[in-house]
């Protein structure tokens, strides 16, 4: 093998289920990496068949319905030949250049002062356009040490959100920098895969939340981003109108109107996201007071 031709020496792990239209983007875009982990629940559409053509390794995982999730289960139980893992979505797509970046940092001699995590910023595609503008830039922590790394634990309770972290993040245990490569997360093909996707992501929000406002210890015990991010939505969880600040806050402060009518509907999508939030939380409190009333 020539030395343009070397793989670079990473673990990429890629979680899924039922994935196959997204899986010859997503592995292409990291075929220069040297073991790619995909990790599996039950797919039934082929998806398997097409990880072990791209020279992936497909682990299986039985979620036992609460925790651990797919991602943290991944990092504590599979064989990494690496000390550096990228998580990456089967929905998101790495630029060629981000090989050569990350190669100089996962080859680069180790010293005490180096990040062991580096932040990835990321487009969003909606109804096949690249928006610029809405929830630009969304910076996610998916290359560290896995060693060190591991996604924050929130709840012990069934989210009704599948077996895959989501909203949480990872916390690694040291300094963390940010990647000049920026992916391309094409999660949004359709309005219908919008609306399935944050019907589960809405049943994290309200579970998780209502369970931890009984506590503020889950947050306190964060810090940097991670926390930083948790305690504005802490904060706009108590603010009225909520589903019209969504939309304002991606429609205007972000400028989502520069995205054009895919911007618009984006918005508008996310404000009816914040309402099933509002909603299942009222429903989710109702529940309880007639079951501590007995009824």
């Amino acid at each position: 093998m020539s030395k343009s031709q070397e793989k670079v020496p990473i673990s990429i792990l890629v979680p899924i289920k039922n994935e196959a239209d997204n899986l010859p983007r997503c592995l292409s875009s990291v075929s220069w990496a040297d073991q790619i982990f995909v990790v599996d629940s039950q797919s039934i559409d082929g998806s398997q068949a097409i990880a072990e053509s791209f020279g992936a390794t497909v682990v299986q995982f039985e979620f036992n319905g609460t925790w651990p999730k797919k991602k943290n289960w991944s990092l504590e139980n599979l064989a990494f030949k690496y000390e550096w893992v990228f998580i990456l979505d089967a929905d998101e797509v790495l630029p060629s250049s981000a090989a050569a970046e990350i190669k100089a940092i996962v080859t680069k001699p180790a010293a005490e002062s180096d990040p062991v995590g580096y932040w990835v910023n990321r487009h969003f595609y909606f109804l096949g356009k690249r928006l610029n503008h809405c929830y630009y830039p969304n910076w996610n922590l998916r290359l560290f040490k896995h060693k060190l790394g591991r996604y924050e634990k929130l709840t012990e309770i069934d989210t009704a959100s599948g077996d895959n972290e989501v909203h949480e993040h990872v916390m690694v245990n040291g300094k963390t920098a940010k990647l000049k490569s920026e992916l391309d997360h094409f999660a949004f093909p359709s309005v219908e895969v919008f609306i399935e996707k944050h019907n589960r992501y809405s049943n994290w929000e309200a579970r998780v939340w209502l369970e931890q406002s009984k506590s503020t210890t889950a947050v306190a015990l964060q810090t940097g981003t991670a926390r930083d991010a948790r305690l504005l939505r802490r904060v706009s969880q108590s603010l009225p109108f909520r589903p019209l600040l969504r939309f304002l806050y991606v429609y205007i402060f972000q400028m989502g109107f520069l995205d054009g009518i895919e911007g618009f509907y984006f918005a508008r999508l996310h404000a009816l996201y914040e309402f099933l939030i509002v909603a299942k939380t009222h429903e989710l409190k109702m529940q309880r007071a007639r079951l501590q009333n007995g009824r």
